[in-house]
């Protein structure tokens, strides 16, 4: 698969999957969520 997408748009699927609790584990749950902050601060 080679799937291209911008970083708002990961923003956005990474958002919705920890608002939904689409995850593996809290410690899945925390990486994803330290990933978040990392692209706002990135894209901003």
């Amino acid at each position: 698969m080679n799937k291209s997408i911008t970083a708002a748009e990961l923003l956005e699927e990474l958002i919705q999957r920890v608002e939904s609790n689409d995850v593996k584990d809290s410690v899945h749950k925390i990486k994803i969520m330290t990933a978040i902050d990392i692209i706002r601060e990135r894209i901003r």
